[in-house]
């Protein structure tokens, strides 16, 4: 009976066996192999794109909804390229440009060879005309309100300022 007693002494694991060390007590010459399964995915961080263009632009998407432009006071959403600038009239309600007008056009070019360059004065005058032929479109359509301005989320620069003040000369924006 106490050879049954001293083997069950020797078969004795402490707390620290469980984890692959052993005990000096124990005679178990078959170390322990747990093997646990599971992946460790490695931390990776991503930088996002540029945060204040993602936020302007859904900043504008948020806006868009809530300003929809129909027939008689449309949206005006202008964009500003390293080039040129263009302007449309959008009525949201029926899926309609009523008017597009940009410096590419011959009637706004015409006049004087408007060169497109970023700093050329003449590039400024071209955004004028085409905040010019927008008035008159608009008088041609009995347009008197516009709904919104869109910018498509960019900043004013020197084009999109003179246009600014070409339309709001004949009361389409807020001073």
């Amino acid at each position: 009976m106490s050879m049954a007693l001293g083997n069950v002494a020797a078969l004795q694991f402490s707390a620290s066996a469980l984890f692959g060390i052993r005990s000096a007590t124990s005679s178990f010459q078959q170390p322990m192999q747990t093997r646990i399964n599971f992946s460790v995915k490695p931390l990776v961080m991503r930088a996002r794109g540029n945060a204040q263009t993602e936020s302007a632009k859904i900043r504008n998407r948020r806006m868009q909804k809530k300003y929809n432009g129909t027939p008689k006071r449309p949206r005006l959403s202008v964009f500003c390229s390293g080039k040129q600038l263009y302007a449309m009239l959008v009525d949201d309600q029926n899926k309609n440009c009523l008017f597009y007008g940009s410096t590419l056009q011959k009637s706004v070019r015409q006049n004087s060879p408007c060169s497109t360059s970023v700093s050329a004065p003449q590039a400024c005058e071209a955004a004028k005309r085409v905040g010019e032929e927008l008035i008159k479109a608009c008088n041609d359509l009995n347009i008197h309100e516009l709904s919104s301005y869109d910018r498509n989320g960019f900043a004013t620069g020197e084009r999109i300022r003179a246009f600014e003040i070409a339309i709001s000369e004949h009361g389409f924006l807020p001073r």
